[in-house]
Order: C-alpha cells, then sequence, then structure tokens
C-alpha cells in the first residue's frame, strides 16, 4: 500500500505554500511524516462551537453578522467543523496542531481573515464593541510555542496572513524592505532571487514561518542579520482601541503624503523608542514592519566535531572570545551529537528497539558509523567575505578549538550530499529549507515543546543549564536534544522536547518535564526568552524581581492601551484587568492536570 500523500500547496497556490524548487522535498517529507502517523487527522468534536467567555449563542451570532459585514461573508469563518491537525505545510489556524492538552480546549470560535489594515482596525473596534477577544496570527506556524491557538478559548483569531500577503516594498540600494504578516521566508527569498537582487534574507531554520511574525516573537537565524526584531525597522500598529501607529521615522510624514523616505533606514527616530513593547506582547497588531536585507557575500560554512560530553564548558568558553572578537561570522550551533541520528529523519525504533531515551553508548555505536564519527558534540559555523579572509577566519578557529584534544573540522565537500551540513550551508547563506521538518520523524504522531532559557557565554553557566536538562530529561524519559545558538554574550539554549501526541501519558510527562525545566532554571538564575502559551504565566511570575515590578509595568500599559481587555488577553503572561486575578493563570501542575480531559478555563 502506497503511503503517498496529497501534493502540499506550492508559492504559486497559496501564500502559505512551498516554492516549487523544494516541492518534490515538501512531498517527500509529508510522506514520511504521514508513514508513521497512527492517529486519525480528526476525532469528533464533544463540545461543538466554543463560545468566549460570558457570551451567549444569541450574543455571538449577532456579533458575528456584524462582522460578516465588516469584512465579507466569505471572510468570516465559525469554527464549528473537525479539528485537523495537518502538518507543518497544511496547518490549522484554529486551534495548536500539537496541542498539549485536549484539542478543543485552546480552540477559536471562529477566523476572521482581514485584507487591509483599515479592515483590521474595523475587527478591532468591533471586538470591543461587542467585548468579544482576539487573537492575532500571522501565518500561524508558531509550532512547538502553541501555533495558533488562542489563550483564551472562543476567542476569534485574526489571520492576519491569507489577505494581507503583500511584499509591499524592496529597496535595492537601502537593502531593506516592508512587508505584510503573511510574508514567508520562503516567499520573501523567492522574490528576490526572481528580481536578481544581491541581497540575503535571513531565515529560521524552516523557511515557512512569517517573516513579521517570527521577528514580533524574536526568533533567530543565523547570517550575521541573525537578531531577526534587532533587524526590523520601523512598524504600522493598529492599537487596541483602533487607532493606527507608526513607529520610529514613519512617524514623520513623507512628501506630498508619501511614506517617509527613511522609515526603513533608521530604527529610533525621536522620544522613547516604543517599538519594543509591540515584541511578545499585546499591546498592538503589527500589520506592516520593515527590515534590513544583508548584501550578497562569499560564505563558507563548517563542522566541527568533539569527542567527549565532558568538552562541553571548554567548547563554550572557546566560543566567547571568537564570538567577541566578530571572528566567528554568524550565529553558530552547537548540537550534541544525538542530534545527528535525528535529523537523518529515520524514526527512533531505527536506532533503538527500547521507549526508554537512546543509551549515550547506543549512540556513540551509531554516530562511529556516521560521517561525524564517534562524537559528543557538533559546532556549525560559517564565515563570510573573500576566499582570503575566510581563509584566515578558519585558520584562527581551528587554533582556537585545537586546545580540545580530538576535534575534528570538516567542510562540506568532506561529507556526503546528504549530510546536514549542506542544509545548514543554505541557511547560513539565507535560502529557506525544510530539513529541520525531518526532527518529527522520531517519534509517531509527533509533536514537540520548545523550552528556551537564556544563558551567559560561558562554561560554567552552559554546564548549569545543560546538567538540569540531562537530568530531567532522564527523569521524565525522554531523548534530550540541545541546541545552543551562540553569541559573544548570551547563549539560547534551545531543547526540543519530542512527544507523540495521541499519548497522554507522554504529554503529561512532557508538560511536567517542561514546567520542572522551567522553575529549576530560574532558580539559578536563567530565564526562557520564549516560551509555549500554555506555560507562560509560570515563565512570566520567574522575571518577578523587586515585587514583579515588570510585570506591574506590563499591566499598566495593557490596561491604558486595552481598557476592555480585547486584544490576545493572557499572550506571554499579561492580563488585562478583566481577566487578572480571576483563575486564568496556568501555575503549578495545572497543564499536566488536564491532560486527558478537564478544562483550563475558570468558572465565572
Amino acid at each position: 500500500m502506497s503511503n503517498r500523500q496529497a501534493p502540499p500547496p506550492t508559492l504559486a497556490e497559496k501564500y502559505s505554500g512551498v516554492p516549487a524548487r523544494l516541492a518534490a522535498i515538501a512531498q517527500d517529507a509529508k510522506d514520511r511524516l504521514y508513514s508513521h502517523k497512527t492517529a486519525p487527522d480528526s476525532v469528533p468534536r464533544r463540545g461543538g462551537l466554543r463560545l468566549p467567555p460570558d457570551t451567549s449563542r444569541e450574543a455571538f451570532d449577532e456579533a458575528i453578522a456584524a462582522l460578516k459585514q465588516e469584512l465579507g461573508q466569505a471572510n468570516v469563518v465559525l469554527n464549528d467543523k473537525p479539528l485537523v491537525d495537518g502538518w507543518y505545510l497544511e496547518h490549522p489556524n484554529t486551534h495548536d496542531a500539537f496541542a498539549v492538552i485536549d484539542q478543543e480546549e485552546l480552540v477559536s470560535s471562529a477566523i476572521a481573515y482581514p485584507g487591509s489594515t483599515a479592515e483590521v482596525q474595523a475587527v478591532v473596534k468591533w471586538a470591543n464593541k461587542f467585548a468579544i477577544p482576539i487573537y492575532p496570527i500571522s501565518i500561524g506556524r508558531n509550532v512547538g510555542y502553541g501555533g495558533s491557538a488562542p489563550r483564551v478559548p472562543g476567542a476569534v483569531v485574526v489571520d492576519l496572513g491569507r489577505r494581507m500577503n503583500k511584499i509591499l516594498n524592496i529597496d535595492a540600494e537601502n537593502a531593506s524592505c516592508m512587508v505584510e504578516p503573511g510574508v514567508s521566508y520562503f516567499a520573501l527569498y523567492e522574490e528576490i532571487q526572481k528580481k536578481k537582487l544581491p541581497l540575503w534574507i535571513d531565515t529560521p531554520d524552516l523557511g515557512g514561518g512569517s517573516v513579521l511574525g517570527n521577528a514580533i516573537d524574536r526568533g533567530v537565524g543565523y547570517t550575521p542579520f541573525g537578531d531577526h526584531f534587532a533587524n526590523h525597522c520601523g512598524m504600522e500598529v493598529v492599537l487596541p482601541n483602533g487607532e493606527l501607529l507608526r513607529t520610529g521615522m514613519g512617524a514623520l510624514p513623507g512628501k506630498n503624503g508619501a511614506d517617509n523616505p527613511t522609515w526603513q533606514s533608521f530604527q529610533p527616530a525621536y522620544g522613547p523608542y516604543s517599538d519594543g513593547i509591540f515584541s511578545q506582547s499585546n499591546f498592538g497588531i503589527v500589520c506592516q514592519m520593515g527590515f534590513w536585507l544583508m548584501r550578497e557575500t562569499g560564505h563558507q560554512s563548517y563542522m566541527i566535531t568533539f569527542p567527549r560530553d565532558e568538552d562541553f564548558p571548554n567548547i563554550v568558553e572557546a566560543i566567547r572570545p571568537l564570538a567577541q572578537k566578530g571572528i566567528l561570522g554568524n550565529i553558530p550551533q552547537l548540537r550534541h551529537v544525538a542530534q545527528e541520528l535525528n535529523v537523518t529523519g529515520k524514526p527512533k525504533s531505527h536506532w533503538y528497539a527500547g521507549t526508554s531515551p537512546v543509551p549515550r553508548e547506543v549512540i556513540q555505536k551509531h554516530a562511529a558509523q556516521m560521517p561525524c564519527g564517534d562524537c559528543s558534540w557538533v559546532f556549525y559555523g560559517t564565515q563570510y567575505g573573500d576566499e582570503t579572509s575566510i581563509n584566515s577566519q578558519l585558520e584562527i578557529i581551528k587554533s582556537a578549538f585545537s586546545s580540545i584534544k580530538g576535534f575534528k573540522f570538516f567542510l562540506p565537500s568532506d561529507l556526503p550530499p546528504d549530510h546536514y551540513l549542506h542544509s545548514r550551508a543554505l541557511v547560513c547563506s539565507g535560502v529557506p529549507v525544510l530539513r529541520e521538518l525531518d526532527w518529527l520523524n522520531w517519534k509517531p504522531n509527533a509533536a514537540h515543546l520548545f523550552f528556551s532559557p537564556i544563558t551567559p557565554t560561558r562554561g560554567e553557566d552552559a554546564t548549569v543549564v545543560h546538567d538540569i536538562n540531562v537530568r530531567l530529561h532522564q527523569k521524565y524519559a525522554f531523548d534530550l536534544f540541545p541546541t545552543l545558538c551562540v553569541a559573544g554574550r548570551e547563549m539560547h539554549y534551545i531543547t526540543n522536547i519530542i512527544y507523540d501526541r495521541s499519548s497522554d501519558d507522554e504529554k503529561r510527562r512532557a508538560a511536567a518535564l517542561m514546567r520542572e525545566l522551567i522553575s529549576e532554571t530560574a532558580r539559578e538564575g536563567y530565564g526562557e526568552y520564549r516560551t509555549h502559551i500554555l506555560f507562560a504565566d509560570q515563565v512570566a511570575r520567574t522575571y518577578n524581581w523587586n515585587n514583579n515590578a515588570l510585570m506591574r509595568f506590563n499591566e499598566t500599559i495593557k490596561d491604558a492601551l486595552d481598557p476592555n481587555g480585547i486584544l490576545a488577553p493572557g499572550r506571554n503572561g499579561i492580563w488585562p484587568k478583566k481577566y487578572r486575578g480571576k483563575g486564568w493563570e496556568l501555575l503549578g501542575d495545572s497543564v499536566e492536570k488536564v491532560v486527558g480531559g478537564g478544562t483550563i478555563s475558570p468558572k465565572l
């Protein structure tokens, strides 16, 4: 029996599709993923349409009729159909495709599709009038962090991507662009290639996400422009009262009503720099955003392996001065060798017959037969410039790592064409790909949670967080897949917790692992930079210096801008006055308790 699935959508067919150059790769990735699937595409819904809090069906129907008058009948859709998880390129905008708790819990009541900034303003004014919470998404591919799911069940998801997906401008001389929320990394890259411009984008590991949405959530990539929010320039924002704001130089009108010519050139403009309050917040809906692009240049990717687990702190110590001096060309990755097995796309059962975490000696045995050889840590880097400067940089890097006995250096030409380094080389030169999807073949019906704390770039600090991860992953029986994105002063220590979403036991253990990781690392002084919506309240409360001064500040802004509490209540732990202190916060073991049944919503 063939496992061939229906073809994924292409960019020519759908704004969120895959470029034609990757169509065959996407097809193979989908077929592999579905070949391990044992759960049904959907199960019958038990509760029917989920209404917003404190809203009767009659009041909701009246409100939806009014919203359809604003946006058009086809652009407001009730969420009363079966909930289908799909996969990366065909994901839902109604709920979290990687649901940890019941699929029907974090679910929308309806989806609205505005087609312009003016229509976003109309949606916001509608939400205030009818007291219905709204939850904006760009494309909805925030996988591992909650996807498209609204934090308040029954909220109306505002899908900005479907009809607001234009590349508004690419300025070749200024090396900048302006995009709407529905523009993916794939789409921006393909447009630059079509215009034959000598410019690079910076893409995360997977290319299907929103350029704007990823930056708003402070995501990262791997070229010198890898800090996406730091390389944005200018926003157009709809505030929670429906008013329109332009930040930076956009606040200064251009000549004859045109956009300001320096809007994508200078970030702060005059007065307080307000852009930051719209990242990882619920203070406004960003409808347009400018970005700086990188000039095309020479580049050379490489891989370095290190033989022992205990080399870890010494590797970090060697990286820090290289990064601080600007010798490392990009934001490199340091990964444990376990991921060399994982990124092949082969399931865990291919490597190990047991259900416990793969033993270290089994990983070691398989790694010895792979191009990386018998090693423990794998470093992926890229240098930029002309050939002479790149060769000089590589000699300095080799010298710095030479203090770690047994390190080995590889160029892409040293490795077979299907090795992961070739994918890194593309990503690190601004080419969006799909290779990271292969992680999800590790388990059937695979889903994942990201645990993403920040540490200083010091071996001592990194070891504390790593040791906590090792111990707690063993306690909860999950394989540990750490990826460290390393800069000169800080590291993103990103752990990918892969679980079978058809198993309540695995979901319960994954939630417990996540909760304990957050609390233990916070006690040591290390906090997450980004988290899943189910754990946002816990993470927000770890940032509690001076009697929660930061949260009290955020709540003051929220109440001033959004007195009716309609815009994404609870996002990143920020609750408006209407919800605050009324049982909506998820703390302690409340997530584990509702896995397999139960509700997270308080009885109001």
